[in-house]
């Protein structure tokens, strides 16, 4: 009893090593990425058992791997699709190389050599992409939105393509934190775009000096994040922070060079960011009127106004248009802010009374009827007609657009949203119903500003992630999503007023997390996938 017992197990021991073999000869079918694990690892795909001996004359061939359909990629913002599929994935191996067809070399060179430095692999400019490449490649104009693009990892190769620069540029950025974070990219299409076409940061070099190379670093860190906007804020009353070669005398110590401004603004470009320069007037002109005194708004009593010009005084306005026609070469990108915020002259109770000079020069140039805000409004509209002229997008902050008046703001100066506080502010629905495009720059969620005076907090990354969408144009209430169309982005902008406060250093870490998530919900506006846990562990891995 006991042997036969024995060669009954044997038997089925036998009989069941068989079957497993039997089990490992099928295959799955299709080419995908191993799986992501939940800390962002791939896992291994599975391997068939060993062959059988060369001796035996029945041996079986060694079965094709099979693998798990691949998990969409872990990036920062999250793409917005991903096709998963079966195969080994791909990550940079000896002699890959990034690869440019010849025909797209002047438009894409730049992005094939940027990839190919970060991942440490070859370049080449050729039709023919070899076994590990990575190509990129532009595609139709028509064939995505403008910043899409497309992403596909098969048969050991990756492919970029988008219908613009820009958009094949997102796709290496997302393929390089694909490699950083997991090692590898996932088998699979990905197909990705923006939400908004503004994204970026807001930066007050006026009150506080940022080094050239700090603000480099910081236009490195949007280009990862999808970013394309950066806002220099360089006239202020504290400080005039660029060289100038009209008006040598307004110039603080120190500042930049035109050389800088020209190596910051290059880099930009080939990160796809867009600078946009603001010298604001007619208020916060304080370095300006130093050199100046008799440009100064004065009350009917004689008291200067705090960082105001006089604009019924003609050489103020000359002055002003001088520093937009020397600056406006500097800056090749599209939109130029013009400031327009926080004229003092409107916050007292009765302007026409208070400076009659101001109420004179208004009803002499736009009727019996017209008041200092008039007045201030047809400022705002001749400053956009110079930034025009140069075919640039005129944009001024909310609190200088005015309603009742006989004077309106031009229709296509776009609308800096930052407060519903100020004096002249009105509520973002009446911005959104006259027509404007309106950017988001909350000062709720979005201002970091430096010491936090009146109020202000320094701005929570959760609180952004969790709370905060494009919609959130003033206070925590959303507009209507009809108005979605019209919110053309969001800003995170950084303030100096207490410029001691924190150093470089301290802002640059104290921004990184908001940076990040205010880059998740204007590529993405929709609730995202992962917790704020999990994505905040992502933003530190990457």
């Amino acid at each position: 009893m006991m042997r036969q017992t024995k060669q009954y197990r044997r038997s089925h021991l036998l009989a069941t090593a068989v079957a497993a073999v039997l089990v490992s000869l099928v295959t799955v079918p299709g080419c995908a990425a191993g799986t992501a694990a939940p800390d962002g690892s791939r896992a291994a795909p599975t391997s068939a058992p060993p062959a059988a001996s060369p001796s035996t004359p029945s041996a079986a061939p060694s079965p094709t791997p099979s693998y798990p359909l691949s998990s969409a990629p872990r990036t920062v913002p999250a793409v917005r699709e991903h096709v998963p599929a079966r195969g080994p994935g791909w990550r940079p191996g000896p002699g890959a190389r990034v690869v440019v067809p010849p025909a797209d070399s002047a438009a894409l060179a730049d992005e094939g050599r940027l990839l190919a430095g970060e991942l440490r692999m070859g370049f080449a400019e050729t039709d023919a992409p070899r076994p590990g490449d990575v190509q990129l490649a532009l595609g139709a104009k028509t064939s995505g939105a403008p910043e899409s693009y497309t992403l596909t990892v098969r048969d050991g190769q990756v492919r970029i393509t988008g219908p613009d620069q820009a958009g094949v540029f997102y796709g290496t950025r997302t393929l390089k934190q694909e490699v950083s974070g997991g090692g590898s990219a996932p088998e699979g299409t990905v197909r990705d775009a923006p939400a908004k076409p503004q994204r970026g940061l807001n930066l007050d070099i006026a009150r506080k000096y940022f080094t050239p190379a700090w603000i480099e670093d910081r236009l490195r860190e949007m280009a990862d994040l999808k970013l394309n906007q950066l806002g220099l804020h360089f006239s202020d009353d504290q400080a005039f922070r660029i060289e100038s070669d009209t008006h040598p005398e307004i110039v603080s110590t120190p500042h930049l060079t035109k050389a800088q401004v020209r190596e910051i603004t290059a880099l930009a470009a080939r990160l796809h960011i867009a600078v946009v320069p603001e010298i604001d007037s007619p208020g916060h002109l304080g370095a300006v009127l130093r050199a100046y005194p008799e440009l100064q708004l004065r009350d009917s009593q004689g008291r200067a106004v705090k960082g105001a010009v006089d604009i019924a005084n003609p050489a103020a306005a000359k002055l002003v248009d001088q520093l937009l026609r020397e600056y406006l070469p500097l800056f090749p990108g599209a939109i130029w802010n013009l400031g327009a915020d926080e004229y003092q002259a409107l916050v007292y109770k009765d302007p026409q009374t208070s400076f009659p000079q101001l109420a004179a020069a208004a009803r002499q140039r736009y009727g019996p009827t017209a008041r200092v805000q008039d007045l201030t409004t047809g400022w705002l509209n001749d400053r956009a007609d110079v930034v025009r002229s140069a075919r640039r997008q005129p944009a001024a902050w909310n609190d200088g657009f005015f309603t009742g008046g006989v004077v309106q703001p031009a229709k296509d100066i776009q609308v800096e949203y930052w407060t519903g506080k100020e004096g002249g502010a009105r509520p973002p629905l009446e911005y959104l119903r006259e027509g404007r495009d309106v950017v988001n720059l909350n000062d709720e969620y979005l201002y970091y500003v430096l010491g936090q005076p009146n109020q202000f907090t320094y701005p929570d990354g959760r609180r952004i992630y969790e709370q905060w969408t494009p919609l959130v144009l003033r206070g925590t209430a959303a507009v209507p999503a009809r108005y979605a169309d019209r919110i053309l982005g969001a800003r995170l902008a950084v303030w100096c007023d207490l410029a001691g406060s924190q150093t470089q250093a301290q802002v640059a870490a104290g921004i990184r997390l908001p940076l990040a998530a205010l880059s998740q919900k204007v590529w993405d506006s929709r609730t995202p996938a992962l917790g704020w846990p999990a994505f905040k562990a992502l933003a530190d891995r990457l």
